[in-house]
């Protein structure tokens, strides 16, 4: 568990369907869109070859944080260059792309984007802690 301002663990949300342009603007801008988005599609064709798109949820987490998941029920049989493979949730999944596409963009030249990724790496990570599926997560991406 993760030790935050509250005490309490960080919860998630799903974003409603007709909120989704609305929260990604509001937390990251246009960089959602030209930069954030793409790289979390490319992280997950990356860490998993049976990876063949489809739909993604989007979720903000109760400490300012966001991600996105596969909208489906199976796992996914990640390989990452960190020697980890296992299979992961789709939440699980989700989370890890989303901490490999925040960190890679955390060092970009624009340094808005990398600023803004940076934050958006620590809180959600600070969220895998709270996550059942943690440990795995923490292993993929370590």
């Amino acid at each position: 568990m993760t030790i935050n301002d509250n005490l309490k663990p960080i919860s998630i949300e799903v974003v409603p369907e007709d909120q989704r342009l609305a929260t990604t603007e509001k937390l990251f801008g246009n960089h959602f869109p030209l930069s954030i988005e793409p790289a979390i599609y490319a992280f997950a064709d990356h860490l998993c070859t049976d990876y063949r798109g489809g739909y993604w949820d989007f979720y903000t987490l109760s400490n300012g944080g966001f991600y996105m998941a596969p909208n489906q029920q199976t796992d996914f049989h990640v390989i990452c260059s960190n020697q980890f493979e296992g299979d992961l949730s789709p939440s699980a999944f989700g989370m890890s792309v989303g901490c490999y596409a925040f960190s890679h963009l955390s060092f970009s030249e624009d340094e808005s984007l990398s600023q803004l990724c940076a934050k958006h790496y620590h809180l959600l990570r600070d969220a895998v802690l709270d996550h059942p599926d943690g440990p795995q997560i923490l292993r993929a991406i370590d």
